[in-house]
């Protein structure tokens, strides 16, 4: 069918979608990496968009949001830490946000702006359609159990103010369907994905002169932000159940938890072995820095840094989390192990290291993987379906 022709005798333009993006924090996580990837991935001309980002985090990811040209809102009220003032006062931020901007989609990503930002939308006229994405439940944190269940009553309690809530692991949707966790429409799964092509890799020699590593060791590593749901301890004790002198361990990242774990490492000695390299823009340009990439979490949804290193040829171990089954073919592209097991993460580092053949076959395999398992085009087509 042709175009339908307008009064002047051209073919009228097609409004683009206007979708506001709600997120808690301004470091480089998961959910900020989802964000990140829908903008660059999705037709340019069918959207305009704008993300309103609080003010915790350290602000790599508004720094990222404003190169690629995209409107930033900072919202001061709206914090991890839960506060009755502050979160009442992010409500009316978020409210005044959809008044301005006239959003088709409120899109919210994360726990927090799950809960504050469906709950500002609720009142709106004309309300926006309201998609919830969670990266991994708050619920699944290592918490006290009264904890968890409050984050269980509130997730129950807000999913009808949402249409479309979209999980990212088969046992993120497999908890919400028994806990009774029900939006307007539907919950559904989509996985992460990834182009491999287009990550600007450093070459070893140049990653690991840049983070101040070695060039005659193996390198064992991680990316994650310091937070009690990575694990980052277990890591720790790993490289030192391992105690190898060729060895040296990396942590790219930074956050709540520096102290403890810098204190962790003074006191098992570790000081020369396991190396904390900060928080670094950009850091999965690094990632062939390391021979292994070990990512030892007792909580994740989808983690990012799994397939980043997987594009990156690395041979992975991770713990059996969230999405890590469904990513991980075991023995095949990498290992899975326990979470809170730093046995096991030792027993796998070790037997990769010296099968340097089978962690190099391990590695392609990895980055096979991703290219024909997690297509970022597979899922960027998936989400725009429900914009």
């Amino acid at each position: 069918m042709d175009a339908p022709i307008n009064a002047f005798g051209g073919i009228p333009s097609i409004p683009k979608k206007r979708a506001l993006f709600v997120i808690t924090q301004s470091e480089l996580g998961g959910a900020q990496e989802f964000i990140l990837q829908f903008i660059k991935q999705a037709e340019k001309d069918a959207y305009e968009i704008e993300v309103a980002v609080g003010t915790d985090g350290g602000g790599l990811f508004t720094q990222a949001l404003s190169n690629l040209g995209i409107n930033v809102t900072t919202l001061s009220a709206l914090k991890r830490d839960p506060s009755p003032f502050n979160d009442l006062r992010a409500i009316g931020q978020i409210k005044k946000r959809i008044q301005k901007f006239k959003p088709d989609t409120l899109f919210l990503n994360s726990s927090k702006a799950g809960f504050i930002g469906a709950w500002a939308a609720k009142s709106c006229r004309p309300r926006p359609k309201v998609i919830y994405r969670i990266g991994g439940w708050t619920f699944n944190d290592p918490w006290p159990e009264w904890k968890k269940s409050l984050w269980r009553m509130l997730e129950k309690t807000s999913a009808p103010w949402k249409d479309v809530i979209i999980v990212n692991n088969a046992h993120d949707l497999a908890q919400a369907k028994e806990i009774g966790i029900k939006p307007r429409q539907n919950i559904v799964l989509v996985h992460n994905g990834l182009d491999p092509y287009k990550i600007d890799f450093l070459e070893k020699d140049e990653a690991r002169s840049k983070l101040g590593l070695p060039l005659s060791k193996k390198v064992i590593g991680t990316i994650a932000n310091f937070y009690p749901s990575k694990g980052l301890e277990y890591l720790v004790e790993a490289a030192q159940r391992t105690g190898r002198e060729d060895t040296v361990w990396c942590i790219i990242g930074d956050g709540e938890e520096r102290a403890s774990l810098k204190k962790l490492i003074k006191n098992k000695g570790l000081e020369e072995k396991v190396i904390l390299a900060g928080r670094i823009e950009q850091a999965n340009r690094y990632l062939k820095a390391f021979d292994l990439f070990v990512l030892p979490s007792v909580k994740e949804g989808f983690p990012w840094a799994i397939l980043e290193a997987m594009a990156a040829k690395l041979p992975v171990i991770a713990t059996k989390v969230g999405a890590v089954p469904e990513i991980i073919e075991e023995g095949i592209s990498g290992y899975i192990v326990e979470p809170r097991n730093a046995g096991q993460i030792s027993e796998r580092v070790a037997s990769l290291l010296d099968n340097n053949p089978r962690a190099q076959e391990m590695g392609i395999q990895a980055h096979q993987r991703v290219l024909f398992a997690f297509n970022i085009d597979t899922t960027i087509h998936q989400i725009e379906k429900f914009l």
